[in-house]
């Protein structure tokens, strides 16, 4: 070997002894969302290293890229002890054709990502979106990925709700695990606007990885937030200010006002009106039949009921909910899926005996959360509870069509059964609103 050789070969050993890190500005974990302004979808991706951010974009069949739209990376530091940074990228783009497909891809002249596409929801109230549901999918253990992956490669979403817990979890490895998570979900989450709530698993450093990593509407961090899409008013929580009370007990009753006030203004007549639904997504549910020791299976849960060890008293969700004639309450956490029967306090309202669904006099719960991850799924009480209609421990996740102002179709789709729908209802209602529990 020459000197020349030689010099390299010891600096290549050198800088890994030294653990010099590598130039990254290369776009990954791309995922959209929408920012809740008609005419409008948010871009977001990370570099290691930092780059402009800039997304050219243009109509399908069009010009390529004939657009641009540039915005802005933050400085994101993770909180464990190599305190790992990146940049999170955000690009809006603005005044898209509704309906109409988009090419896009972002980065910079340092390096752009693949081609995507998605297509700009539309703003009309008189069309049906089409949704998948689920939460609790992990980077280890994924089990239904493989199936959303395709199911969106044939454009069967609109949108796609995932209930809390990411990566399992997005903190661990110095936040390693939850590149590779979001590396993963880009797969779908770059096509179809990937909507969030957080969960328990994201509590680590006052939940910093998924504040940081996500982009929802409204200015708080992606905690709770609502947004409009066809007839549906789509309200995401935290349920987790119930449980991390040491990150600020006033969280707990700032979101209570905040979503007291958005179903004052969704239940408006005219805006009731407009967007009949209103579904709800939460992490922890209020109620549930699984077999362990978690808020859901206790009479009195935190979310359901409130806190009563706080000064003053935190209220619950339940009554809340109730109140304002909030349709649908989708919530993950347990692993598992779980149908109830029309239930306030505990007490079932079915619309008939025959017909339980159609015009019943509560909300309708269920529990979606066995998309997949390290802690497989979770087993249920022998014995049926009288709110529960239907439940499976088989790995899953539901699809939603909201077809018109009346009707609302939802189904289980078992990944352990190859696709197979086990489970599905209609929710038929002729009036919304409180005055429907009358």
């Amino acid at each position: 070997m020459d000197t020349f050789a030689t010099l390299l070969v010891l600096c290549g050993v050198m800088s890994l002894a030294l653990g010099v890190p590598p130039i990254w500005t290369q776009p990954e974990q791309i995922h959209i969302s929408y920012p809740g302004s008609p005419g409008s979808m948010l871009i977001t991706w990370i570099t290691l290293n930092k780059t402009d951010s800039v997304v050219e974009y243009g109509v399908w069949g069009g010009k390529l890229f004939e657009l641009t739209a540039k915005g802005q990376a933050a400085l994101f530091e993770d909180g464990g002890s190599e305190k790992r940074t990146m940049f999170i990228h955000r690009v809006l783009l603005r005044e898209l054709k509704p309906g109409v497909p988009y090419v896009y891809h972002c980065g910079s002249d340092l390096g752009w990502s693949d081609i995507f596409y998605f297509t700009a929801l539309r703003e009309r109230v008189d069309w049906s979106p089409r949704f998948a549901l689920y939460g609790d999918m992990g980077n280890e253990n994924p089990q239904s990925l493989a199936r959303l992956q395709k199911d969106t490669q044939v454009r069967m979403y609109d949108a796609i709700l995932h209930i809390g817990d990411f990566a399992y979890d997005m903190d661990e490895d110095n936040a390693r695990i939850g590149d590779q998570f979001m590396r993963q979900v880009e797969s779908i989450a770059a096509y179809v606007p990937y909507m969030t709530c957080p969960g328990n698993h994201e509590n680590t450093y006052n939940f910093s990885n998924y504040r940081n990593r996500f982009s929802m509407p409204g200015n708080t961090e992606s905690m709770w937030y609502s947004w409009n899409i066809g007839p549906v008013h789509i309200i995401s929580f935290s349920t987790e200010v119930y449980f991390y009370t040491n990150y600020g007990l006033d969280l707990l009753f700032k979101q209570y006002q905040w979503l007291q006030k958005d179903l004052e203004e969704a239940n408006r007549p005219e805006n009731r009106a407009q967007r009949p639904w209103i579904i709800t997504m939460g992490h922890r549910p209020m109620y549930c039949s699984n077999a362990d020791k978690d808020d859901c299976t206790e009479f009195n849960s935190h979310v359901r009921t409130g806190l009563n060890d706080t000064t003053p008293p935190a209220p619950g969700l339940e009554d809340l909910f109730y109140r304002y004639g909030v349709d649908l309450e989708v919530w993950a956490h347990e692993h598992s899926y779980e149908r109830l029967w029309p239930v306030y306090n505990y007490t079932v309202f079915n619309g008939s005996l025959n017909e339980p669904y159609v015009n019943p006099k509560a909300p309708v719960h269920i529990i979606t959360g066995s998309a997949g991850c390290r802690e497989r799924t979770d087993p249920f009480v022998p014995e049926h509870r009288p709110w529960s209609a239907f439940r499976s421990s088989d790995y899953g996740y539901a699809r939603m069509q909201v077809f018109n102002s009346s009707h609302l179709y939802l189904e289980q789709v078992s990944d352990d059964q190859y696709g197979k729908a086990i489970d599905s209802m209609w929710l038929v209602k002729d009036k919304h609103g409180p005055e429907a529990w009358l």
